[in-house]
């Protein structure tokens, strides 16, 4: 037979167990969940890229045609002065 010291220990062993066993899941059950919340936000942010590429490109495209018709013009008006 068991002494009761011995039956207090198996069960706080168990409970130990049990209670390690709950903890456990709990944090598997969040971790799912964080790898689907980071899934979204990864989908999320290369939909945010892309249309930053896109902008980018767009920028970069007004700059050069500002740059194109700004020394168009600076000739024009230098030519102007020149003829006259």
């Amino acid at each position: 037979m068991r002494s009761e010291a011995e039956t207090i220990e198996m069960e706080s062993t168990e409970e130990y167990r049990t209670n390690t066993t709950v903890h456990l899941v709990r944090i598997s059950g969040d971790v799912g969940h964080m790898k689907e919340s980071l899934a979204s936000v990864l989908m999320h942010l290369e939909k945010i890229n892309g249309r930053l590429r896109y902008t980018e490109n767009s920028i970069s495209a007004i700059k050069a045609i500002g740059i194109t018709i700004t020394t168009f013009l600076t000739i024009a008006i230098a030519l102007i002065g020149v003829l006259k």
